[in-house]
């Protein structure tokens, strides 16, 4: 009991800037040089523990283990799919699960990450949408998954983490201030130097987070889960859109592309007789002429809560060939993990 209480006492020193952490070690008498060395030992070479920080003086290492945690996320439950992709449960400090995905492709290495604990925005299709949201993930758990799905990748495929997509549990632009540190974690060459053209952000469509994003000018990639390109029905399967109608959504994404330049994904799962008609393919299409765009084509990894079921082969392809004939960039997005829990929340929700 003591130990715990001693542990809950401690503070998290990743939730120290570079600033923050000369000013307590020049308080405790040391040189300010080794502030720049604890915050490589965190960021760059992703240390979780004080033993691993070599250059450092023992008795330094001894005090900061007394006062400071790293509150690490670990691996919990790991599944490797017959097509390589392996879904991972990951432990938060206050016992919390979220997950996150290696996927691997012929020429990248992708990994899916959280940005919440469960999520608040109730999609009807989505496994984490049938899950409370319990609280935002702070930038280091962000970033900590990121790291443990690189080791994945260089550990089981022998090959580098090649990008990073924010489309795991969660709505990313619901925990924007610690997402973008994440962000700036990742691609900082102080941190894990990750070229910002190779992370995607994926939004369920908040429209004044997009024009957010854009005033910030941001240099990642920005995508919208749209599923629907009619109010009636996007309503039904995503109640955001009651509050963020495509008209709004279309005005923010013109925005963001104004300012940045940076071209949007959006991404479409088509559902068996629910939206890949050619009817949905032309409203589809009506919505992304308003903006440079391409389109993600998603099989549906079905979910025991819900009723959807992925859309019939000849649909899907009459659908994409339908928006190819008209000039769109499409494509088609296969399902991954089928022979897993996969889909975003399967892992999690089981406990």
């Amino acid at each position: 009991m003591e130990t715990q209480t001693a542990q809950i006492q401690k503070k998290s020193l990743r939730k120290l800037s570079l600033e923050q952490l000369k000013e307590m070690l020049v308080a405790k008498g040391q040189p300010g040089f080794r502030a720049k060395q604890v915050f490589e030992w965190i960021w760059k070479k992703s240390a979780r523990s004080f033993e691993e920080m070599q250059n450092l003086p023992k008795d330094l290492r001894a005090h900061l283990e007394e006062e400071f945690t790293f509150n690490s996320v670990a691996v919990g439950e790991s599944q490797v799919s017959s097509d390589r992709t392996i879904k991972s449960s990951f432990v938060l400090s206050d016992g919390n699960l979220v997950e996150g995905v290696l996927i691997p492709t012929e020429d990248r290495m992708t990994a899916c990450v959280s940005s919440q604990v469960g999520c608040s925005l109730t999609c009807s299709f989505c496994a984490t949408g049938y899950m409370e949201r319990k609280r935002n993930l702070e930038p280091y758990e962000i970033v900590d998954q990121v790291v443990l799905i690189r080791e994945q990748a260089e550990q089981k495929y022998q090959q580098p983490l090649t990008n990073i997509v924010y489309m795991g549990m969660g709505e990313p632009l619901l925990n924007y201030a610690n997402m973008m540190e994440s962000i700036e974690k990742i691609t900082s060459p102080e941190g894990l130097g990750m070229a910002s053209k190779r992370i995607t952000v994926s939004t369920a469509g908040i429209a004044k987070m997009i024009k957010k994003l854009a005033d910030d000018q941001v240099k990642f990639n920005l995508a919208l889960s749209l599923h629907a390109a009619n109010d009636e029905k996007r309503n039904r399967i995503m109640p955001i859109n009651e509050s963020n109608t495509l008209d709004a959504l279309a005005e923010a994404l013109i925005y963001f592309y104004q300012k940045t330049e940076n071209r949007i994904t959006l991404e479409y799962i088509v559902f068996d007789k629910f939206n890949d008609s050619l009817e949905d393919a032309r409203e589809l299409l009506a919505f992304a002429k308003k903006f440079p765009c391409k389109i993600n084509i998603i099989e549906y990894n079905p979910i025991k809560q819900a009723n959807f079921l992925n859309a019939k082969a000849d649909a899907i392809q009459q659908f994409s060939g339908f928006l190819e004939s008209k000039g769109m960039i499409v494509n088609v997005r296969r399902s991954r993990g089928k022979d897993i829990d996969a889909a975003c929340g399967q892992l999690a929700g089981k406990k």
